[in-house]
């Protein structure tokens, strides 16, 4: 197997979000999932600037994961961040550091547009994912308190 690492393009929309939905079941929010093929292409492909942007995984022709982003583009260090909405690698695949081939390109994401760093979120009970992060060198930030206000 040989896994390309590259920035997925409008023709991807239907992998990707195949995969977004996996990720909306893993993560048991799959019942107020409500992105679509549609706004996958519109928002992440058609829009200028794009509200995400996404790296894939590709084996031959088979997306077999991907890796979610945004910029942030004001920060308290006067740099850019980028922030990591979504990293899914799909089941049949794990095992492989395809997770960690997206991330790294990630990184290269970020030095590329000279980003301080880049921040994400894990849910408290991912502790496969916690391991997996603190393995790439990532540590965890107690400081601050996620909060949400629904609308």
């Amino acid at each position: 197997m040989s896994i390309k690492i590259r920035k997925a393009i409008e023709a991807d929309s239907e992998k990707v979000w195949i995969l977004m939905e996996k990720l909306a079941v893993f993560e048991e929010y799959i019942g107020s999932f409500a992105i679509t093929l549609e706004i996958v292409k519109e928002s992440g492909f058609r829009k200028n600037p794009p509200d995400f942007y996404c790296l894939v995984a590709e084996d031959q022709e088979t997306i077999t994961g991907i890796l979610v982003y945004y910029f942030l583009p004001y920060t308290a260090q006067n740099r850019p961040a980028i922030y990591m909405k979504e990293l899914y690698v799909d089941g049949n695949y794990r095992g492989q550091k395809i997770g960690e081939q997206l991330m790294q390109a990630l990184k290269e994401e970020a030095v590329s547009h000279n980003c301080a760093q880049i921040k994400w979120t894990v849910a408290h009970w991912n502790e496969a994912g916690q391991r997996f992060y603190e393995r790439l060198g990532a540590s965890r930030n107690n400081d601050w308190l996620n909060y949400e206000l629904n609308l």
